[in-house]
C-alpha cells in the first residue's frame, strides 16, 4: 500500500468543519485574498519567489489580488498542506514534487535519479513543452500547476562518514521524502530509508533515529542539519525542481482576467527566483564549510548504475518512457 494514501475522510471532515475565517480564498469586487504555504523559512528563494509573484499580481490587478505567504511550516508540512490545497482550505502551495508522486504520475519524472545532465538541461526541459505536460497533470487532482522553481542538486549527508560509493551507504538509516520513489532510490543503494516530514529531520539526526538525509545546500544550511550531520557527499543524484500549485477550487472562483494575471505573474517570478537560488546556494555552501562540514566529491557512475532498477519500477507505461527519452534527447 502506498505510504501516501490520502486520509480523505479526515480531510473532508476538516473542510466541512472549517469556519469561514479559516478558508483561504475570499473574493469580492474590492479584494481577492489568497493564502500561500511553504515549509521553508522567510528569505528562502522559494518563499521570495512567491513574494515576487504576489507583487506582480497585486500591481497588475490594481490592488485586487493580495497573496499572503505563510512560510516556516506555519500551515503545516508539505503533505498536509497539499491535501488542504486540493480541498480549497489553502489557495497556493509551493511544494516539492515528491508529495505529488503517488497522485500525479508525471511528477515522478523530474525526480528520477541522474535524469538531468545539469541545471541548464533541467531548466530547458521544465520551461518547455515537457514541463507544461507535467504541470498539467495536476489539473486532474484539484490543483493548477502554475510554475516550477529550482531546488538545485540533491546530495547525501550524514553524521557517520563520507559516502564515496554505494557500499558506504549500505545499511545506513536515511531520511527520505514521503514518496515511494524516494524510498525506492535509497533501497536501490542498499540504505534503510525512513520517510518523515522535513520538520522532524534535525532531531532525528541529532538523536540517531536516522544516520543521514539528502538535500541541497540551501536546505542543509537553512534547516541547520550541518550542525548534526557533518559529512556532505556530492552525489547530485537528483535535480527535481519544486512546483507552485493553486487550488482548483480557488482558481475557478476567479474572474478570467484574474486567472490570467496569476498565471503570468507565477511564470514571470521564475527568473528572479533562480537568481536568488544561485546566490543562496553559494552562500549556504560557504557557511556550512566554515562551520566544519566536510565535503567530498564522488564518482557518480556507480550510484547511477545502482539506481537503474528505479526506472524499471516507476517508468512502466509507454507515455512516461517516451517522456524520459525526450528529456534525455533535449538540448
Amino acid at each position: 500500500m502506498s505510504i501516501l494514501l490520502p486520509r480523505r475522510r479526515a480531510l473532508l471532515a476538516g473542510v466541512a468543519l472549517a469556519a469561514p475565517t479559516l478558508i483561504g480564498f475570499k473574493a469580492s469586487a474590492q479584494a481577492i485574498n489568497l493564502r500561500s504555504a511553504d515549509i521553508h523559512p522567510d528569505g528562502y528563494p522559494t518563499v521570495e519567489g512567491v513574494k515576487v509573484m504576489a507583487k506582480l499580481a497585486k500591481e497588475r490587478s490594481n490592488g485586487r489580488i493580495n497573496i499572503q505567504v505563510f512560510h516556516s511550516r506555519q500551515l503545516g508540512d508539505e503533505k498536509d498542506t497539499l491535501e488542504q490545497t486540493r480541498f480549497g482550505v489553502i489557495d497556493l502551495n509551493r511544494t516539492n514534487f515528491a508529495p505529488l508522486n503517488n497522485l500525479v504520475p508525471e511528477t515522478v519524472i523530474p525526480g528520477l535519479p541522474f535524469l538531468f545532465r545539469d541545471e541548464a538541461h533541467m531548466h530547458s526541459v521544465m520551461d518547455g513543452a515537457i514541463g507544461q505536460e507535467i504541470l498539467a497533470g495536476a489539473d486532474r487532482h484539484g490543483l493548477i500547476g502554475l510554475c516550477c522553481y529550482d531546488s538545485g542538486a540533491r546530495s547525501m549527508y550524514n553524521r557517520v562518514k563520507p559516502i564515496n560509493s554505494p557500499d558506504d551507504i549500505r545499511g545506513m538509516k536515511v531520511r527520505v521524502q514521503q514518496s515511494d520513489l524516494w524510498l525506492a532510490m535509497m533501497r536501490a543503494l542498499g540504505a534503510n530509508p525512513t520517510p518523515m516530514p522535513a520538520g522532524e529531520i534535525y532531531s532525528a539526526l541529532q538523536t540517531g533515529v536516522v544516520d543521514g538525509a539528502e538535500n541541497n545546500y540551501p536546505t542543509y544550511q537553512a534547516q541547520r542539519h550541518f550542525e548534526v550531520a557533518k559529512f556532505y557527499s556530492i552525489t547530485e543524484h537528483s535535480m527535481s525542481p519544486e512546483i507552485l500549485v493553486m487550488s482548483k477550487r480557488s482558481y475557478d472562483k476567479l474572474p478570467r482576467d484574474m486567472q490570467t494575471i496569476l498565471r503570468d505573474a507565477a511564470r514571470e517570478s521564475v527568473p528572479e527566483m533562480r537568481k536568488l537560488w544561485v546566490a543562496r546556494s553559494e552562500s549556504a555552501k560557504r557557511e556550512v564549510v566554515a562551520a566544519g562540514t566536510k565535503l567530498n566529491e564522488v564518482d557518480k557512475a556507480p550510484f547511477e548504475k545502482a539506481m537503474a532498477p528505479v526506472y524499471d519500477q516507476f517508468v512502466r507505461d509507454s507515455r512516461l518512457k517516451q517522456m524520459v527519452q525526450r528529456i534525455r534527447e533535449a538540448a
